[in-house]
């Protein structure tokens, strides 16, 4: 299935039924008088967030939805029925902005929420309604007020609790595929990752949160270079970030330093989230060059940072509890060959093993 996070609609209520002129007319009786019934109320617009759906895609083959007209008065002093309401299900997570995009009018995310966006318009009165000793006849009936009409943006923001940033090839797909039964598509080339991905992480017990992967960031994203900040809004709701630096280049903190100066562009409250730094790729390096460049790591970051080989599952798991622990608002003890000072004393030593 394609994923699409953004699509235009138009959306309309229904009209209200028009009431009706109508007057009592039966055997032995004289003056009847008028019994015109008034007229329904129009349908009204609704969203509403469900489960099971993680696209708009829907909304790409249809833009335009309109509520059923409320049903006219009858005589008889009978009335019109409401309108037929649309209900458009969307992902939870979706955004409703108006058509210039700059006021958000809903925020759907939970399952189960709803949103009136237009409300249907009210019923005509029927000519049994204007009787009055001055106007004992009325022979006239309201057309019923007409419905509300807007063209609307949606946009789709996932629901993860973490969230992989990084520059392209940094191995956010493989450490995706390595911790959760998602399958992105993985190659040796950058802009792997056209859209971003979801996986549950399932740890020991009930432990489980849901993992997203977006498409990798290159300086000059705000002006538009790359895939630019588009999918940044699927991990706005992420708890915690896992930033992952490709060890295999030359530049690690510039790497880095590349990655959070377009996190600050987009978002400063996306920038201040917690972060976990991770060296991926370390199974692709000598020791004294993991060494050093997890010392230059360290330094761009300015904390300590972890070593992980996303293909071989060198260090995943401790990271998964680690992201965890931060999701939930919890500390726990690092590795220690992750918390352990960096010198130029490390080199050349084994580092002890963690001990809880």
């Amino acid at each position: 299935m394609k994923f699409l996070d953004r699509v235009k609609v138009f959306v309309k209520s229904g009209d209200g039924g028009a009431g009706a002129i109508s007057f009592r007319r039966e055997k032995f009786i004289e003056y009847g008088g008028p019994d015109g019934g008034d007229g329904g109320r129009g349908g009204d617009v609704w969203f509403e967030a469900v489960n099971g759906l993680n696209t708009l895609i829907d909304y790409r083959y249809q833009q335009h939805f309109k509520a059923e007209t409320g049903h006219h008065g009858m005589g008889r002093d009978r009335s019109g029925g409401h309108g037929g309401d649309v209900v458009l299900r969307v992902p939870v997570g979706t955004q409703i902005m108006d058509e210039s995009e700059e006021f958000l009018l809903a925020d759907l995310d939970q399952e189960g929420a709803r949103f009136l966006i237009c409300e249907g318009g009210k019923g005509g009165w029927g000519n049994a309604r204007f009787k009055s000793p001055v106007n004992q006849a009325p022979r006239k009936a309201g057309s019923g007020l007409p419905g509300v009409e807007k063209w609307l943006w949606l946009r789709l923001k996932l629901i993860a609790d973490a969230g992989l940033i990084g520059l392209p090839n940094a191995g956010k797909s493989t450490f995706l595929a390595a911790s959760s039964a998602a399958r992105p598509k993985i190659a040796d080339y950058p802009f792997t990752t056209l859209h971003p991905n979801l996986g549950v992480v399932d740890l020991a017990g009930d432990a489980r949160f849901v993992l997203a992967d977006i498409p990798g960031l290159i300086e000059g994203a705000a002006e538009g270079a790359g895939l630019g900040h588009r999918f940044l809004g699927h991990v706005e709701r992420c708890k915690v970030l896992l930033h992952l630096v490709d060890g295999t280049q030359d530049r690690i903190g510039e790497a880095y330093r590349i990655v959070r100066a377009e996190l600050a562009a987009y978002d400063p409250e996306l920038a201040a989230r917690p972060e976990i730094v991770v060296l991926n790729k370390a199974d692709a390096l000598a020791p004294e060059e993991l060494l050093k460049k997890r010392r230059a790591l360290s330094r761009a970051a300015g904390r300590p940072t972890r070593v992980i080989s996303a293909a071989t599952g060198m260090g995943v798991r401790e990271t998964l509890f680690a992201l965890l622990a931060s999701i939930k608002g919890e500390s726990i003890p690092c590795p220690a060959n992750e918390n352990k000072p960096l010198n130029d004393d490390d080199a050349g030593h084994s580092e002890a093993p963690w001990q809880p």
